[in-house]
């Protein structure tokens, strides 16, 4: 199957989970607002000053030179309960209420104290400079944050200053990593003449949070269809979203998941990509359970988890597809392409002309991990693409999308 008919089939599967929870304003970075949130009060909830200076009466100091009567101050937190008259003018600072009669505040720099705590101004004044008028920011009632919003830093201060405390969110996705083999052992362990350390799990954990899941780990199973069993068990109590199997979902005669997954129930879409790394994909469903058996090799695995469990996680989640692709032009040449799309780590280094140019590692052998920790994109080369020159464009995908900026 094509990559890009499996992606959209994949996510034609998947619907955002609208089932949501209320969490702190210090928990909601990230979360996707479940209810239009509205201002329970108004901003400023009264005409506040702006600046440091004089509230006075326009008509008072309407040219340079008039002198007036320093009546009292309003600080922030600290308003002047009396009424502004004829001459009369109140010391204010930055956020402070305005005095009842006045409509208009002067720089504290406009003016020169006199004796007497008169001033004299030295600017000419313009009518309501300096006042934050009541509701200038939004108003008691208003829907200031619509539903489907993603909570980031300027949108926690502004539910902060409508006196939000807590925010209704819909609920992360729950992804359950289940690791197959018998030769794997667990990071710090001594791994035995036949065995290697598991890897997988943390770069798919670590790639599943930072799309907006949950993440739980049924840790590393053997290859007996039993063990596999309970597994996904332990996944289906705890209402996990999506589980992602890693290895195992081929065929061989020691490649147990998939045909233990059938047995358990699961309602098999498709598997098998044309692709490189990746080729062994698996995807179905065991009752609202997403299925999404990756590939064992962890190159093939992490490859696999950017095109279909990123965006899967993002779309459950309802949070915008993260944008990845782009386009540079290959430092090397390429050979006529075959059935597969290929997926090429790289790097990337910017050219004389501003564009990127990619140069693909010499050795890309899918269970090479160094090599992907060194990369900043896959260059993607469709199947069947013809020979390419040295300075072709061609299509990449940032590992790193903050390159993109």
């Amino acid at each position: 199957m094509p990559v890009a008919e499996a992606q959209a089939r994949l996510l034609d599967s998947a619907a955002p989970i609208h089932r949501f929870e209320s969490v702190s304003l210090d928990m909601a970075e990230g979360r996707v607002l479940a209810r239009d949130l509205t201002a329970r009060l108004t901003q400023p909830p009264f005409d506040a000053s702006a600046m440091d200076g004089y509230a006075l009466r326009f008509e008072d100091a309407a040219t340079p030179g008039s002198e007036l009567q320093v009546i009292g101050a309003s600080a922030a937190g600290h308003a002047f309960e009396g009424t502004v008259g004829k001459g009369e003018t109140v010391r204010i600072f930055t956020g402070a209420p305005v005095p009842a009669g006045a409509d208009s505040v002067l720089l504290q720099e406009d003016t020169g104290r006199l004796d007497g705590d008169r001033i004299r101004t030295s600017y000419p004044l313009r009518k309501g400079q300096h006042i934050r008028p009541q509701g200038q920011d939004f108003l008691e009632g208003e829907t200031v944050l619509p539903l489907g919003t993603v909570m980031d830093f300027s949108r926690l201060t502004v539910a902060a200053a409508m006196n939000h405390p807590t925010l209704d969110v819909y609920r992360r996705p729950l992804v359950a990593i289940l690791a197959t083999g018998d030769e794997l052992v667990a990071p710090g362990s001594e791994p035995g003449p036949s065995q290697i350390i598991a890897s997988n799990t943390f770069g798919i954990a670590a790639l599943a949070r930072s799309a907006g899941a949950h993440v739980l780990d049924l840790g590393i199973v053997a290859d007996d269809s039993d063990a596999i069993t309970a597994a996904v068990g332990r996944a289906q109590v705890a209402k996990a979203d999506v589980i992602v199997t890693l290895g195992g979902a081929s065929v061989g005669d020691h490649d147990l998941v998939q045909a233990t997954m059938v047995a358990a129930g699961m309602q098999l879409d498709f598997w098998r990509i044309a692709m490189r790394p990746g080729k062994p994909l698996m995807v179905g469903s065991l009752g609202d359970m997403h299925v999404l058996g990756l590939p064992g090799n962890p190159v093939s695995s992490l490859v696999c988890g950017l095109l279909f469990l990123e965006p899967l996680i993002r779309k459950l989640a309802s949070l915008p597809p993260i944008k990845r692709e782009g386009a540079a032009r290959t430092a090397v040449a390429f050979a006529a392409n075959d059935q597969r799309q290929d997926y090429v780590r790289a790097t990337l280094t910017k050219a004389d002309d501003g564009s990127w140019l990619a140069e693909p590692f010499s050795k890309q052998d899918s269970s090479m991990m160094k090599v992907f920790s060194r990369a900043d994109c896959l260059l993607v080369r469709p199947p069947h693409a013809p020979e390419l020159e040295v300075g072709s464009p061609s299509q990449v995908i940032f590992l790193r999308p903050d390159l993109l900026g």
